[in-house]
């Protein structure tokens, strides 16, 4: 950015899948020469396109989407490079005079793009010896050991993946893993746009998503991807959508209990989404069904870079 250029600040879009951030998010970016930095962690993979309601680039509409695409299905990312990425990418929209736009409803994922916030490291070893622990046993002893050493952390996980990270953390710190979430204070000047509505209509919503990605070809696109490596990733397989049809072409499973059962997954995971980012008395929440919903975006938008070149000490 050039000096005396104005500072450009970030904008987040989240809350729950289904509600509407991608079409939001490409209004603001029209609107104020922005672009789209995605946070959604299983839009980060090449080829899982129906079943992420992934934006095809003609829907994209000529605004770049930085993140997509950069992993294959047997790689795995930490939200510690996401956060070395995500930030890179901002500093260079920012530099070019474009506004960054934060898209995505993977909660920890947005903070650490906007937070203030730390990772600890990570040890192979351990990390194999928990995944190994939550293969042969499952989930529930793990989280009885993280209840006692971080209860904190154990009231708010509830998924393999990171039941082990907190627990990893825990034997190579010393430290219990909630301890690395520190108060909420933005790195750079942000706003972060919730959008929210009736709970009904969101189920009616993610249902006929579901429905429409199975007409679209999800089982033929789950079926691709073995060749690429599905099975053998541990966090692509387990996808919304993905686990459940990789159980049909198994033959443990039909298509119609397979919908069902996604739809069934993705409602608790928008459930999980929506407590999330409600715990953060920061974001300001929109309904996406109310008229003037851009108008009110870009009200908040608009603010937001007015307040990032107020200057210090100015009301």
């Amino acid at each position: 950015m050039s000096p005396g250029a104005p500072v450009l600040p970030v904008v987040a879009v989240v809350g729950p899948t289904g509600s509407g951030k991608s079409e939001l998010a490409l209004h603001l970016a029209e609107r104020f020469g922005g672009e789209a930095v995605n946070a959604d962690s299983m839009q980060f993979y090449h080829g899982m396109d129906i079943g992420t309601a992934k934006l095809s680039m003609a829907e994209r509409r000529g605004i770049p989407h930085h993140l997509m695409d950069f992993l294959s299905v047997r790689e795995d990312t930490t939200v510690a490079q996401f956060q070395a990425l995500a930030r890179s990418a901002i500093a260079d929209i920012q530099a070019r005079g474009k506004l960054p736009i934060l898209v995505g409803g993977s909660g920890l994922y947005v903070r650490a793009a906007v937070d203030v916030l730390e990772f600890p490291g990570t040890d192979p070893a351990i990390r194999s010896r928990l995944e190994a622990e939550l293969d042969a046993g499952g989930l529930t002893p793990l989280a009885a050991r993280l209840a006692r050493v971080d209860p904190v952390s154990a009231a708010r996980i509830n998924d393999g993946k990171r039941v082990v990270r907190a627990l990893e953390v825990h034997e190579l710190t010393g430290r219990p893993f909630s301890s690395f979430m520190p108060e909420r204070d933005y790195v750079q000047p942000t706003v972060q746009i919730g959008l929210n509505g009736d709970r009904a209509q969101l189920h009616e919503r993610l249902a006929g998503r579901v429905h429409r990605m199975v007409e679209s070809g999800l089982q033929e696109e789950v079926a691709a991807l073995i060749p690429e490596g599905l099975r053998e990733g541990r966090t692509a397989q387990k996808a919304l959508g993905y686990q459940q049809f990789l159980r049909v072409l198994d033959g443990e499973s039909t298509v119609a209990a397979a919908s069902e059962e996604t739809i069934t997954a993705t409602r608790q995971f928008a459930r999980r989404q929506i407590t999330w980012f409600r715990a953060d008395p920061r974001v300001h929440w929109l309904d996406w069904a109310q008229p003037d919903l851009y108008d009110a975006a870009g009200g908040l938008v608009h603010d937001a870079m007015e307040a990032a070149n107020r200057a210090p000490g100015l009301p």
